[in-house]
């Protein structure tokens, strides 16, 4: 036997796999690199309804078989030191014989599929969060993982890549961080929406079938001043400001002349109208007479 297939590195053991990954986390965390890992408790990746549908869907690519069972491998070991999920991307940091550096692309939902998806779910979905948990008539959850019309990505929308020097299309490390994105699910299903590019809200009582509120409101429909002041029963005065400055000159450069507003005096009290108009006063002799009743003493 020729001794080329020697040169081939021997397979790890879960718990070198396990020892490695622990060491890579360790040294990357030194260099200050926030790490975000997947970790699995026991056999099973998934445990809610949106992980395991996310690894049953993954389950379907058959040209990827063989790959598949080395990725989960990966990921129960721990393997999956970094995952990060964003609008259409997954990007992950697996640990093996090196750290590869993993870059998937999954292509957003088209428009008319996702409408269509919102359209047979219309009145179907009340709560937000019993969609979240997929706790749903059996059927709406159906329509929204069905492999071809569904949420869930075919393997012809997705765009993989790996740092490792393995030619194959689905490598062991992306395989592993697939399974990563179902075991992710389990404690933030919402990341399904954000990786297809949608609105999750959309799903509830039909929105997305909703027709969109015009821009500005109909003319018809505006309430004119003198309405708002009768609504709230108030007087609606003006204000000279630079507002209303501006708009005089606006009237004056069409051609027209603004209404002078007059403001009227504030009626005087009723002391200040009897103040106006002072009693006469009385005549001398009536003066001395008032005085001598009196029966003070007066010099000649």
């Amino acid at each position: 036997m020729s001794d080329y297939f020697w040169e081939y590195p021997r397979a790890m053991t879960v718990a070198e796999r396990q020892r490695l990954a622990k060491r890579e986390a360790d040294r990357l965390k030194k260099k200050g690199r926030q790490l975000s890992p997947v970790v699995i408790e026991g056999q099973k990746i998934a445990k809610s309804f949106w992980g395991q549908s996310w690894c049953t869907n993954l389950e379907l690519y058959s040209d990827y078989a063989s790959r598949l069972p080395r990725g989960r491998s990966y990921v129960r070991s721990g393997s999956v030191i970094d995952l990060e999920i964003g609008k259409g991307s997954v990007t992950a940091l697996v640990s093996g014989s090196d750290v590869y550096e993993i870059d998937i692309t999954i292509k957003p939902v088209g428009k008319d599929r996702w409408r269509a998806i919102c359209r047979d779910c219309s009145g179907t979905i009340d709560s937000l969060v019993e969609l979240l948990q997929g706790r749903l008539d059996r059927a709406v959850m159906e329509r929204i993982c069905d492999a071809g019309t569904g949420l869930f990505p075919a393997p012809k929308e997705i765009t993989l890549s790996c740092s490792c020097p393995d030619g194959a299309r689905m490598c062991k490390h992306v395989a592993a961080a697939l399974y990563g994105v179902g075991a992710r699910l389990d404690r933030k299903p919402e990341h399904l929406f954000l990786l297809r590019g949608v609105d999750q809200n959309e799903l509830i009582a039909g929105v997305a079938d909703a027709m969109p509120l015009p821009a500005d409101p109909a003319a018809g429909k505006v309430l004119a001043d003198d309405d708002v002041a009768a609504l709230f029963g108030i007087e609606m005065t003006e204000t000279a400001d630079a507002g209303g400055a501006g708009a005089q000159a606006a009237e004056r450069s069409a051609g027209t002349r603004p209404a002078r507003v007059t403001k009227a005096k504030p009626s005087a009290p009723r002391r200040q109208r009897s103040a106006a108009r002072p009693e006469p006063r009385p005549p001398a002799p009536a003066r001395t007479a008032m005085k001598k009743s009196t029966g003070r003493r007066t010099r000649p």
